[in-house]
């Protein structure tokens, strides 16, 4: 009778002082060599190697004492991939419940407007924090990939800055920034102005593109797609420069020549009537709204003055004073 409740006390006194370590384990900071210190996670690793990664930079004395915690805890199995970042007064607890709920550092990429879809692949490529699995796909295998019924890719990316978590594929990336293009595109279409020239969506798309190319001032967008609109109504020539450059490729060395200009490609709307057949770049919301919400006026032509902006004429005289007047002023 004595020897059971020896063992019972010594089972007590073992468990009260285990309450003891754990309650001082899970509440004890963790010493960071820097403040605030960041690591990773990758993909598949186990408890062990994260709990050594982190022994092995100072921040845990021990694996085993963590690994412990971590399966008493229930824990042990939950650990969340990515980038973490951690202050000074995080305890134990604290840092197992961040890398179990994925309490992580994101990652950000930026598409910018009027890049094309080569620039985009190039940028998702070179992202250190990027699982690259399109890198040796072609255009039309990636929109396949990520559910897109359009071919070409230009333009059906929406510019933005997106957030992810490291190791994120390319692939989910794309599909939100597609789908980002097409609720923006399609609410815009769903608001246009009345009796545009343009038969759908993709038509607007192209358009915007253009709008893109040709200005960066907000106050010039929706002057620009008015002319562009009322060219389109007339059955005028577009006569936009971006869209012949897009179509010369790697032969543009950086000047648009007059012979440019008079050689016949299906992006050379100098000498083709209507829009390109695809966009030039990705439009952002400014430009989408503008060529679907453009200007009310008369102008048919623009030129630009050098300094950003833009001079708008109804009629070619005009337009060549203009073209004279503000070419002048740039210098060669």
């Amino acid at each position: 009778m004595r020897t059971l409740k020896r063992i019972i006390l010594l089972v007590l006194a073992g468990a009260i002082l285990f309450a003891g370590w754990f309650v001082y384990e899970i509440n004890k900071p963790v010493r960071l060599p820097v403040v605030p210190y960041e690591f990773s996670i990758e993909p598949g690793s186990s408890l062990r190697s994260v709990a050594k990664q982190l022994a092995d930079a100072g921040v845990l004395q021990d694996v085993w004492s963590f690994v412990l915690l971590s399966r008493v805890m229930g824990l042990a199995s939950s650990l969340k991939a990515g980038d973490y970042e951690i202050g000074g007064s995080t305890s134990s607890l604290q840092l197992l419940e961040r890398i179990t709920k994925g309490d992580v550092n994101q990652s950000e990429i930026r598409f910018i407007e009027g890049w094309t879809f080569s620039q985009l692949r190039q940028i998702l490529d070179e992202h250190p924090a990027v699982r690259h699995d399109t890198t040796h796909l072609s255009d039309k295998e990636i929109l396949r990939l990520i559910g897109a019924g359009e071919t070409p890719a230009e333009g059906l990316f929406f510019p933005d800055t997106y957030f992810f978590a490291r190791g994120s594929s390319d692939t989910a990336i794309l599909r939100r920034a597609y789908h980002a293009m097409q609720n923006h595109l399609h609410s815009a279409w769903a608001e246009r102005a009345a009796d545009l020239p343009l038969t759908d969506p993709y038509q607007a798309l192209i358009l915007a593109s253009i709008v893109e190319k040709e200005t960066g001032r907000e106050s010039d967008r929706t002057m620009v797609a008015g002319v562009f609109i009322n060219r389109l109504r007339l059955g005028m020539l577009l006569q936009t420069d971006p869209a012949v450059i897009y179509g010369l490729g790697k032969k543009f060395d950086g000047n648009l020549r007059k012979k440019d200009l008079l050689t016949d490609q299906e992006y050379n709307t100098y000498m083709r009537g209507g829009l390109p057949p695809t966009p030039i770049a990705m439009p952002g919301l400014a430009s989408i709204q503008a060529a679907l919400n453009p200007a009310k006026t008369k102008a048919l032509y623009f030129v630009a003055k050098g300094n950003g902006e833009s001079h708008f004429s109804d009629n070619l005289a005009d337009h060549n004073r203009a073209v004279s007047k503000y070419q002048k002023r740039q210098t060669p």
